[in-house]
């Protein structure tokens, strides 16, 4: 029945997701949704793991992707593709780090970091994720008492 309810979930992620054509986005859905429905009981299947996991993993990856914005105008003859692993992976070790610090640790929130650097998104389809995030915590928590690891 866990499989049955990660298998919705993903599906109603694609079906809306599909929309925008963020794969990268998808994929770290895809891991949460994972998490979630056959490792309820892990630590990073936390509801306060998975919203403050992407909170950072979003953070960052805005942060990230802005200084890449900048740093591609005031410098012209950086290569785009160096600039792009550049700030990739400070904005993977970034949310790492804080995600550590904060106790907030979700695995696939900083594939979320890392893809707002390397595919093009918007402010609609950041809401769309924390909506999705959210529902899963409000599905996995009235159903709490029936989940069991399936590892």
């Amino acid at each position: 029945m866990q499989c049955v309810l990660a298998t919705i979930s993903i599906m109603f992620i694609l079906l809306f997701l599909n929309y925008f054509v963020y794969t990268t986005i998808i994929a770290s859905l895809g891991a949460t949704t994972f998490i979630v429905f056959t490792m309820p009981k892990t630590h990073s299947a936390k509801g306060k793991n998975i919203l403050g996991g992407y909170t950072l993993g979003i953070i960052f990856g805005i942060i990230f992707h802005l200084l890449s914005i900048f740093l591609i105008e005031i410098i012209e003859t950086i290569n785009l593709n160096t600039l792009y692993m550049i700030t990739g992976a400070l904005s993977v070790g970034a949310t790492m780090f804080v995600m550590t610090i904060t106790n907030t640790e979700h695995p696939p929130a900083v594939g979320m970091a890392l893809s707002l650097i390397l595919t093009p998104w918007d402010f609609k389809t950041l809401f769309f994720v924390y909506l999705c995030i959210i529902l899963m915590i409000i599905v996995k928590k009235s159903l709490e008492n029936y989940l069991i690891d399936l590892q």
